[in-house]
């Protein structure tokens, strides 16, 4: 399955949440926020038909894929590998997820979305423990170091990252200047989102 390119806010319309796939101003965020009510297409606002259960487990499968970048198979082999765990199958998806490279650029504040932080990372541009790693579904560990290479962060976009005074960065994480540590593994309770992933479970138990 390709990866989609179509316009951003459609997706996040199509699931009703801001996905964060998309950087914008504090206007066209505003705009987006009134029509994520309102499904694409010509009739969206129309559609008033109750979703089924499938409907409904599908959609939040989508949401979190689409939150998070990752293809359909490549989800899948996620919960497949969540499903073994001993522990809580939910949690252990989300956890995999969240220790993805990509999103913890993003989670870092160093990247504006996990799409751009995707870009760097396949460009060459991001190093774990001063090694380059240009994979973005790269799980990172406890105490690694995640950091861009020197000349990159002379980059507009990174230095305009770097200016920002009061960044939002995970708890599990720490960072410093262009780098950051994994001071502990994320738990469910670092996840932000609004995510319900009981209905993931439920969608690939069918």
């Amino acid at each position: 399955m390709a990866r989609y390119r179509g316009p951003k806010n459609r997706l996040a319309r199509r699931e009703g949440i801001d996905l964060g796939l998309k950087t914008a101003g504090s206007h066209a965020h505003a705009s987006l926020l009134r029509r994520l009510k309102i499904t694409p297409g010509q009739h969206g606002q129309k559609r008033g038909r109750k979703p089924s259960d499938y409907g409904i487990q599908l959609r939040e499968k989508q949401k979190v894929r689409r939150i998070y970048g990752v293809l359909e198979k490549q989800f899948r082999k996620y919960f497949d590998t969540a499903s073994r765990d001993k522990g809580n199958t939910g949690e252990a998806l989300m956890v995999a997820l969240e220790r993805r490279l990509d999103n913890v650029i993003y989670r870092l504040n160093l990247a504006p979305t996990r799409t751009s932080a995707r870009q760097f990372i396949s460009h060459g541009h991001v190093t774990v423990d001063g090694k380059k790693v240009n994979i973005p579904s790269f799980l990172v560990e406890k105490d690694m170091v995640i950091s861009y290479k020197p000349k990159f962060t002379g980059n507009p976009l990174i230095k305009k990252m770097l200016e920002d005074k009061s960044p939002n960065i995970a708890a599990w994480l720490e960072k410093k200047g262009p780098a950051g540590k994994v001071s502990r593994l994320p738990t469910r309770a670092d996840i932000g989102e609004d995510i319900n992933e009981q209905l993931i479970i439920e969608f690939y138990s069918r």
